[in-house]
């Protein structure tokens, strides 16, 4: 497989998944939990690079990623900063995939290695999950609404999961954070639903 780094923003801040509702704490454990299951289960597969905030820095590092701080300026800065500090191919893998599967991970890193540019949608369609270039190569983002038409407006492969992959399964809501099987999510974000 082609050597991979992939490059993992998390806002980190108390503001960040405002959609999944309830008091700041909260909302921020559950956050952060889905980020480090979505980092734990990359790291399978590849190097990561987290671009977070200083107060999560540390429980990215103890699993084993490396931490770029957020220069702030939004997830496209964000991204821009973690993909210019990385050499070789990049894969940019956004942190809300509590169901994500390393094996899922690897097929579109497979997938993805022909292509100069690709990206995987959500599973909503509209959105994306993963954008993937070779080394050497520019990667402009355009993530946030509508971001599956921008990537392919860029030039960016689309390339074809199953829409049940734990890949495709971004979690904004809480509704959409319990449609999802519990024996899929990650042991961080299973306890805390458990507890829900």
């Amino acid at each position: 497989m082609t050597d991979w780094t992939v490059v993992v923003p998390v806002k980190g801040t108390p503001s960040g998944k405002s959609r999944l509702g309830g008091d700041a704490a909260a909302r921020r454990a559950l956050a952060e939990s889905i980020a480090l299951d979505t980092v734990e289960a990359a790291l399978v597969v590849a190097p990561v690079l987290v671009v977070t905030s200083p107060a999560s820095a540390a429980a990215f590092e103890g699993l084993g990623a490396r931490v770029l701080i957020d220069p702030g300026g939004g997830l496209d800065a964000a991204v821009a900063a973690g993909v210019a500090t990385s050499s070789g191919a990049v894969a940019v893998l956004l942190g809300d995939l509590p169901a994500l599967a390393p094996r899922e991970l690897a097929d579109a890193l497979a997938l993805a290695a022909p292509h100069p540019l690709s990206f995987v949608p959500d599973a909503d369609g509209t959105g994306t999950v993963l954008v993937a270039g070779r080394a050497g190569g520019p990667l402009a983002t355009a993530f946030g609404a509508g971001s599956r038409a921008a990537h392919a407006a860029l030039g960016y492969a689309e390339l074809e999961l199953p829409p049940a992959s734990g890949l495709r399964r971004d979690v904004d809501t809480v509704g959409q954070l319990l449609a999802l099987p519990l024996d899929r999510l990650g042991r961080r974000t299973a306890a805390l639903v458990s507890a829900l």
